[in-house]
Order: C-alpha cells, then sequence, then structure tokens
C-alpha cells in the first residue's frame, strides 16, 4: 500500500510569517500538518508515506502508534524540510512508539521544543539520509537529542547529519542490536551516544566540534545496563566547542575537548579512529563514583564522597573489559579547556602535554579491572581520583597487553 499527498496539498497557503528568522530565510513555508497526521494515524501495516519537497511548518508533534513496516520518506535531505519553531503542542517533533520495521528516511527535521526524532518500544528502527538540527546558534534551550530511540530493538541510523543537540546528537538508549555508521555530528554537547544498549557497533562517522565527540555510558536506575560495544574507524577531530548542555545534566560533566568518553561501562573495543586535535583528552575513562561524588564535592573532600557514594544494587559504577588498540592520536593544542574543572586539573598537572588517553583510576575493590591498551608513542594517565590525584602515574607498561576482539554484530 503507498499513500502519496495531492499536488495541491504541496500549494497550501502558507503559514504566517511573524517569526522573524522566517522572514530573514525568505523562504516559502506551507503547511501539511493535519493531512500528515491524517496519513500517520490511518496508515496501514506495510505503507509508505512520500513527503512532497518543500518547507512544512508545524504547530504539535506528529505521532506514530502500533505501525508495522511503515515507510516515511521525502524528497531528500534539505528538499524535504520539517521545521516545528512554531510548535506549541507537545514536545517532540516526530514521535513513533510500539512498531516493527519503520523507516525514516530523506528528510530534514528542525527546532523541536524537545527530541527532534524520538522512537520507543520498536522492534526495527532505521533512520536514513535524515539531517536532524536546530538552528541558528546552539543554547542551552534547544531540544536534547536530535535522534533519540530508547527501549527499541535492530536500531539502524546511517547517512544521517545532527546538530545543535543540548544533550546528544545521536543518542542510542537502552537498545540491543544497535548499528550507528556513516553519520555527521557537529555542534551538540555529545555528538554520538550509547547508553545503556548492547551489542552496539558505531563506525565510520566524522564527530568534529562537539563538547565531546562519542560517549559509550552505562548509568544507574535505568531498565538495562550496556555491554558489548565496538567503536571503530571514526573520525573524532577538534570536539572542542563550549558546553551547553543544561546544569544537573550528566552530559555537562563532560570537558570540552573529548574525542570519546567511557562511563562505567564494559566489555568495548575501541580501534582504528582518529582522535585529532582535541584539546583536553583523545580519550577519557571514568567510573560513575567520579561522577557521583563531584557533584557533592564543595564540601567535603572528593574521596570521601567516593568511598560513600551508593548507587542501586543491580548497577556496577566501574568500566572494565577495556580493549584500546590501532588508533592515531593527534594534539595541536597546547593546552586543554580552563572552562571545566578537569582541564583545569590537566593544566597543573600536565603543562604543555596533555595525554592522549585518561583513566580516573577508581576501581572496584570485589571486581578486577581489566583494561589492555596496545598504541605506539600514546600519552597515558592514571588520574587516581580516589586519592584527590595526589599520586598521577603515567606509567601504561601494566595495562600494556593483548584484550579481546569482539565480534562484529551481524
Amino acid at each position: 500500500m503507498k499513500t502519496t499527498f495531492p499536488f495541491f496539498v504541496a500549494l497550501l497557503v502558507m503559514v504566517s510569517c511573524s517569526s522573524p528568522t522566517i522572514e530573514e530565510k525568505g523562504t516559502d513555508w506551507k503547511s501539511i500538518e493535519r493531512d500528515l497526521q491524517a496519513q500517520l494515524i490511518t496508515a496501514g501495516d506495510s505503507t509508505t508515506i512520500d513527503l512532497p519537497e518543500g518547507h512544512f511548518m508545524f504547530t504539535r508533534s506528529l505521532l506514530v502508534d502500533g505501525n508495522k513496516h511503515l515507510i516515511i520518506r521525502g524528497k531528500g535531505i534539505d528538499k524535504t524540510i520539517l521545521s516545528f519553531e512554531m510548535q506549541e503542542e507537545g514536545a517532540e517533533g516526530l514521535k513513533i512508539a510500539n512498531g516493527v520495521s519503520i523507516t525514516v528516511e530523506n528528510f530534514t527535521i528542525e527546532n523541536a521544543k524537545g527530541d527532534n526524532i524520538k522512537v520507543t518500544d520498536t522492534d526495527g528502527i532505521t533512520f536514513r539520509n535524515i539531517k536532524s538540527q536546530w538552528t541558528g546558534e546552539p543554547k542551552e534551550e534547544n531540544g536534547a537529542y536530535a535522534f533519540y530511540p530508547v527501549l527499541c530493538k535492530n536500531v539502524l541510523v546511517e547517512n544521517c547529519v545532527a546538530i545543535g543537540a543540548s544533550d546528544a546528537g545521536i543518542y542510542v538508549g537502552q537498545s540491543d542490536s544497535v548499528i550507528v555508521r556513516n553519520n555527521e555530528a557537529y555542534f551538540n554537547v555529545a555528538g554520538i551516544e550509547s547508553e545503556n544498549s548492547r551489542w552496539v557497533e558505531v563506525y565510520n562517522n566524522y564527530a568534529h566540534d562537539n563538547t565531546g565527540g562519542i560517549l559509550v555510558f552505562d548509568m544507574p536506575g535505568l531498565t538495562q545496563t550496556g555491554h558489548t560495544t565496538r567503536v571503530f574507524n571514526n573520525k573524532m577531530i577538534s570536539n572542542n566547542f563550549r558546553n551547553f548542555a543544561p546544569a544537573g545534566n550528566v552530559v555537562a560533566t563532560v570537558p570540552p575537548g573529548t574525542g570519546l568518553m567511557l562511563l562505567a561501562t564494559r566489555t568495548i573495543e575501541i580501534f582504528g579512529n582518529e582522535m585529532i586535535d582535541n584539546r583536553t583528552a583523545g580519550v577519557a575513562i571514568a567510573s560513575y563514583k567520579l561522577v557521583e561524588a563531584m557533584a557533592t564535592s564543595e564540601e567535603t573532600q572528593l574521596n570521601d564522597n567516593i568511598e560513600k557514594s551508593k548507587v542501586d544494587d543491580a548497577y556496577d559504577p566501574y568500566p572494565t573489559d577495556i580493549f584500546i588498540h590501532n588508533n592515531r592520536f593527534q594534539n595541536k593544542h597546547w593546552f586543554p579547556t580552563t572552562s571545566n574543572d578537569f582541564g583545569l586539573l590537566f593544566m597543573y598537572k600536565f603543562p604543555l602535554n596533555t595525554p592522549d588517553i585518561v583513566w580516573d583510576g577508581i576501581i572496584s575493590k570485589e571486581v578486577p579491572f581489566s583494561m589492555c591498551i596496545k598504541e605506539s608513542a600514546v600519552k597515558f594517565a592514571n588520574l587516581d581520583a580516589a586519592n584527590e590525584f595526589e599520586n598521577l602515574n603515567k606509567n601504561l607498561e601494566p595495562y600494556t597487553c593483548e584484550g579481546r576482539q569482539l565480534d562484529p554484530i551481524l
């Protein structure tokens, strides 16, 4: 079954041009809002909805629920543009739930109040050739996620562009069997983030000019813990953009100048990446204990907070089973960021010589820590955060070993 908007729909009257932004663009904005939402509500299984070429303004979220084998297809990036700049109802731009085998492709979506595209509880979601962005200067008021599949299975994000998210441009949370490939992410706090997801492949992406290029996090209090992630053949270049995340968000702690950050994750292989000109660290590895302790460290010693911190019993806050090998590190910057506590620490501890790979040094007293690094001429630092950073150690030898190579996700 195929549903195509009639020609006259693409020629509906212009939306009011009261917005200075729209007037400055001189764009002929039209409305297909009512017709498109009706199409999405009545679409049966195995339906293709073709969006016309043009600029279309929306005042409320577009909702898709319970569909199987649905395709929503535009005429191409910057040819079909869905704008939520005048959104009055709902948070998301496009919200998809409870689906099976859903594909969205070939359009631009922008300026939702919350997330541009959110997908939940769906088995088989493909984002292909989509630009998801907030226009103008990146700011805290922008939505959190440009792409936001959560609680999904069989996720594919490919040939997409993410710009201006106040949390993560491309985010995959609490999901299984995930591939993120051939995308570009810039001017986000985090370019690409995998959180509490399992069997994840992140490769051939270009993350540049974000606060942090790629993040692999495991957080407490969620439906599952993450594991088994391969991050390879990506370019993480000049991720030195200011951190504009709202205060209190975990990503607000990410120092500008971070290429790749691992937080409390396990069973991860990092190889074949280019980590170039990220001024604070190429790879940063941290325990959630450090993040939790830093939130309350102003009144007491950091090491006391690390000892006292408590997370739920099902959650392991320590990263482990990490293999980093055959990456390229290069940094033309002499100084790390000075807008973040970690950057100031590095400025003090590593003047004119910031490390490529940084580990906070916090380990479990019960579970052995495993990390192998096989790199040539790499600068390494164990920060010894549990002891107030007193005994920093640059010796890589204890971690020079052969780690576990993970099988590809088929």
